[in-house]
């Protein structure tokens, strides 16, 4: 199959907001599929869905003239799905020689470049996890600020500020840059306190500096150890701004009546787990996903994530949300409709953001999907048109081609047996 490609929107689909632009212009998607089966028009106005009505209902309601008709049969319509634990300072380095440059244009090359693939996956609202301190100093947050920058009007893109040490001598030089870094506008604190030689004060200092400023913590945590686990959910339970520890795969490790007992502190804690089910951020190290039937069982909130993209730790992976949640059907057993809400409504939650459903009065974040179904959509789904703030911001399509059972060898593909997938 030829290779699908992110492509920027064109005529007739919408063109994208410039700076200072207005509202987007009023769009009308026209026959698409629900995952309940229903054949519908969505109305797309002021970066949140107006209306919804019956296939061909809308089409002909002239009480508000519509810029685009985009017409959606054969794509199946979703919330847009969100990218939890991105790694956007580190993306796309793997493969060259030496190690990966540091340089901010460079990071912010590859950031942005990271973004837009993902971007063109469906995830309209990206989370990076970002290294500061140490010789990276803010050079790396700061790179990845201005991809974000870039990236308004196509998606969201947000930082968690990532110290390697909190604790002792060095931490005080840890501390000045983490709150340093959120002035600069990073928008969650985090890092992993796995390699704090304090672990339990790593968090410490954490929670207290997300108490200072009022925002979110998102930890890296994947030890063995469940008294560790159960000890960090006890310290951030309660915090608001919500909690999110991640990957967990640890947990995965554990005999099933400990793990089972671990993930009840957790959904006692309220803290969100962010699994990463493509491999994450070690995928080279053999190491699991986290249990997500049990997580889930005992009430955990469970969002999916991506983790590294091609880099030193995991020099593959795609970014993509729909690959995450078939990893969750066919691996852990989850329902379609349970696996794309760890990518989506989870996923979303996880970020502070509002949810999404595919009902006036909601956002415009939306993912169409060519399949008829959820099953379908998340074992192949190749074309996709992405929705961010009620505007068209991208598209990717891809054709197969069947040879001709009739056709000569080495004639090439004829025009029959072809169509879009």
């Amino acid at each position: 199959m030829p290779e699908s490609r992110p492509q920027p929107p064109s005529d007739p689909w919408p063109s994208l907001p410039g700076p200072g632009a207005a509202d987007p212009a009023p769009v009308l998607l026209c026959g698409a599929r629900l995952t309940d089966g229903r054949a519908v028009d969505v109305r797309l106005g002021g970066g949140r869905i107006e209306a919804v009505g019956t296939a061909g209902s809308l089409a002909a309601d002239g009480t508000r003239a519509c810029v685009t008709h985009l017409d959606l049969t054969g794509y199946l319509l979703l919330p847009a799905p969100a990218e939890p634990h991105a790694h956007a300072d580190t993306a796309l380095s793997a493969g060259g020689e030496g190690p990966a440059s540091d340089d901010p244009q460079d990071v912010q090359r590859r950031a942005t470049r990271a973004a837009l693939l993902q971007l063109g996956h469906g995830a309209t609202a990206l989370r990076a996890h970002v290294r500061v301190g140490d010789l990276a100093g803010l050079g790396a947050l700061t790179a990845v600020l201005d991809a974000g920058r870039s990236l308004r009007g196509l998606a969201e893109l947000t930082t968690v500020a990532m110290p390697r040490v909190l604790t002792g001598v060095a931490g005080a030089d840890g501390l000045a840059v983490l709150r340093d870094a959120l002035k600069m506008g990073a928008s969650a604190v985090g890092g992993c306190p796995d390699l704090d030689p304090d672990p339990t004060g790593y968090v410490e200092a954490v929670l207290e500096v997300a108490s200072e400023h009022g925002c979110p913590v998102d930890l890296h945590t994947d030890a063995t150890d469940p008294a560790r686990l159960a000890r960090f959910a006890a310290m951030a339970g309660g915090l608001r701004p919500g909690v999110a520890l991640g990957p967990c795969g640890g947990l995965g490790r554990l005999p099933e009546e400990l793990a089972a007992r671990t993930a009840d502190r957790l959904a006692a804690a309220g803290v969100t787990v962010v699994c990463l089910p493509q491999g994450g951020c070690g995928a080279a190290d053999g190491r699991g996903p986290a249990p997500v039937r049990l997580l889930r069982s005992a009430g955990v909130r469970v969002a999916a994530g991506s983790g590294a993209l091609r880099d030193v730790s995991n020099p593959v992976g795609r970014g993509d949300p729909l690959e995450a949640a078939y990893l969750l059907a066919s691996h852990q057993g989850l329902p379609a409709e349970d696996a794309y809400a760890a990518v989506s409504t989870a996923a979303r939650a996880a970020l502070g953001l509002p949810e999404v459903r595919v009902e006036a009065g909601f956002p415009a974040e939306l993912l169409a999907v060519r399949g008829d179904g959820l099953p379908g959509a998340l074992s192949l789904a190749y074309s996709r048109i992405v929705v961010h703030g009620g505007r068209v911001v991208a598209r990717t399509s891809a054709v197969r081609e069947y040879c001709d059972s009739t056709a000569t060898a080495g004639h090439g593909l004829p025009r029959q047996g072809r169509g879009f997938t």
